[in-house]
């Protein structure tokens, strides 16, 4: 069995390394080779390329970035053609993706997409693209299915594989105790995985700290940045405000796990706070042209993926073009001050969680694949 797998960015590279381990449980001499990141490496995938060095978004970074996502391509398409792996797996980053999946498409090697983008929020006349080049779509969320399906994809439910990596991970408990040993109320900032983010949304989050410490004067503020850089840049950020802020380098899950409420940058993430039980605000910070053109294109209810599982607003979020710190402090103030709010968002995460955070999805993925390529 030759599979090719692909990741663009940190949360691809996890549930891929995850897949791959599931793979090779069920074709120990399988080869897998593809794109992605460190963890795909250590999981035994042969790496063609480091492409989550690349992750980007926005228009402008992507042009940049452009020469050397042209050159992958048209090197994995000789690949295809040269050593024909039995399956091309791509996982989310779907800019590339369709690129890379009609190349594959073209050369005669099926397509799965594990963990398909959110078209139906805010860029549905792509799955023409979905259904051209896609065998099939591993959906992650339950009302993807029927969305794909009625739009002559063929799909297969499978579940969100971060809480197959959730149900795993143990927070360091020494660390959580540290900082919770001042017994002081905690907020976790959460300014995002890539760098475009942290420069985006940051400095608001630091004026909407600034706003619940003078609210809640011994609350403490922790920093889960995703690489050093990103710290770096948040206590550029930072410096002169006078807060109480730690930053801390890959410590998402113990942060949170301390934290009493969080702030946060949208994304996958959001899945790990509704794990742990998190009352949390989302805000996502673009520019007023981007608004412009998102508001047209943008056809979801909510940014959150846990409100679009919950079917409504658990998670306050705030995707805005303006600077709005008043409105994201309110609701973590409230939370902080009244512990009857708290509790009452809580369990409602509580029955969430409980309805969704089913795991088994990376094992559920490598079955279909398994039985999909099995010779005979």
């Amino acid at each position: 069995m030759h599979l090719f797998l692909s990741a663009g960015e940190p949360s691809g590279d996890l549930h891929a390394a995850n897949l791959a381990r599931h793979l090779l449980a069920h074709f120990p001499d399988a080869k897998l080779v593809g794109l992605g990141g460190e963890k795909m490496a250590a999981a035994g995938v042969h790496l063609r390329y480091p492409l989550t060095d690349l992750a980007v978004m926005w228009l402008g970074k992507a042009l940049v970035r452009m020469p050397d996502f042209l050159r992958i391509v048209r090197q994995s398409e000789q690949y295809f053609r040269t050593e024909k792996p039995d399956a091309v797996v791509v996982i989310d980053y779907p800019g590339f993706h369709f690129s890379l999946a009609k190349r594959a498409h073209r050369a005669g090697i099926p397509v799965y997409y594990f963990v398909p983008p959110q078209l139906w929020a805010w860029a549905g006349w792509r799955v023409s693209k979905m259904r051209r080049w896609v065998k099939c779509v591993l959906t992650a969320l339950p009302f993807e299915e029927t969305w794909y399906r009625e739009r002559g994809v063929t799909t297969h439910y499978i579940g969100h594989p971060y809480f197959d990596e959730l149900g795993q991970e143990e927070p360091d408990a020494a660390h959580v105790a540290a900082l919770r040993a001042a017994g002081t109320p905690i907020v976790a900032l959460l300014p995002g995985s890539r760098t475009q983010e942290v420069t985006s949304n940051f400095p608001l989050m630091v004026q909407a700290a600034g706003r619940i410490h003078r609210a809640v004067p011994g609350v403490r503020f922790h920093v889960a940045a995703y690489r050093n850089k990103h710290a770096a840049q948040v206590r550029e950020a930072l410096a002169g405000s006078g807060l109480p802020v730690e930053v801390h380098v890959r410590r998402t899950a113990e942060i949170l796990e301390a934290a009493d409420a969080v702030l946060a940058v949208s994304g996958s993430v959001g899945l790990e706070m509704l794990y742990r039980l998190k009352p949390s605000v989302i805000v996502y910070r673009i520019t007023p042209a981007f608004g412009l053109v998102a508001r047209q294109l943008v056809t979801s209810k909510y940014i959150s993926l846990v409100n679009l599982l919950a079917g409504r607003e658990v998670f306050p979020e705030f995707p805005t073009t303006r600077d709005n710190p008043d409105e994201l402090a309110a609701p973590i103030i409230r939370w902080l001050t009244s512990p009857a709010a708290h509790r009452a968002t809580v369990e409602e995460l509580r029955a969430l969680r409980d309805r969704v955070a089913v795991p088994g999805a990376c094992e559920r993925a490598a079955a279909f694949l398994a039985a999909e390529l099995r010779p005979g």
